[in-house]
Parts: structure tokens; sequence; C-alpha cells
């Protein structure tokens, strides 16, 4: 069974990858016994939002721990300038599994880092 059988993909992702950001963090620590987990992704094509800034989605599941993990689906803050590129914001908490859900905080990394393409 394929990644996209197990419906991990909210819809059909294009051949092309126009303007997407790679994405990776920790959880802050919780659950009955104290621990952490790591995610690490590629977010959703850009999502215009408002006249000139857009939003991205955000998919991941954590690392496994102590018999579990926790999933995310959600989107990324609006762009946050930093020189002639951006970056993107996003503050959120994980599903609720073995009993716990987990805080996190991250931003994306930066877009079309080698500067070569159109983004």
């Amino acid at each position: 069974m394929g990644y996209r059988d197990r419906g991990y993909y909210p819809r059909p992702y294009p051949e092309e990858q126009r303007h997407v950001h790679e994405i990776q963090g920790s959880v802050k620590t919780a659950g009955a016994h104290p621990h952490e987990h790591r995610f690490c992704t590629v977010s959703g094509e850009a999502i215009p939002y408002g006249s000139n800034d857009h939003v991205h989605d955000v998919i991941f599941r954590t690392d496994y721990h102590g018999e579990h993990y926790h999933e995310f689906k959600g989107k990324t803050g609006c762009m946050v300038r930093v020189g002639d590129r951006h970056v993107h914001y996003l503050e959120s908490i994980t599903s609720i599994d073995d009993g716990h859900k987990h805080r996190f905080e991250c931003a994306t990394l930066i877009e079309n880092p080698t500067g070569e393409g159109h983004y």
C-alpha cells in the first residue's frame, strides 16, 4: 500500500513543484513519561492569501517514540521576509495519542535556497 492509499495527502499533487518549503523541528516535552518527538516534511504549494501574500498546507507525522507517534494537519502563517526571500512561522499542537499532545513552534526553511528557477 502506497502513501496516497493511506490518506496522507489531502489532495492530488502536481507533477512539478513550484513553491514549497522544507520544514523540520521538534515538539515540546509532554506526556506521563516526559519525552519529545521530531518531524520533517515539505509543505504544500503556495495558497494565495489576501492581495499579496500566501500560506502553505503542512502535514506530518512525528518520529515513533514510546510506542506512539503524533500527527499534524494545518497551515503556516503568512510569509515573513528574510532579505529578498521569505519563510513562514507555524505554531500549533499535535494530535492526541497515547493520552497526550505536544505543542510545537517552528519556521519553514527559506524558499528556493539556490535562487534557481522561477519562484
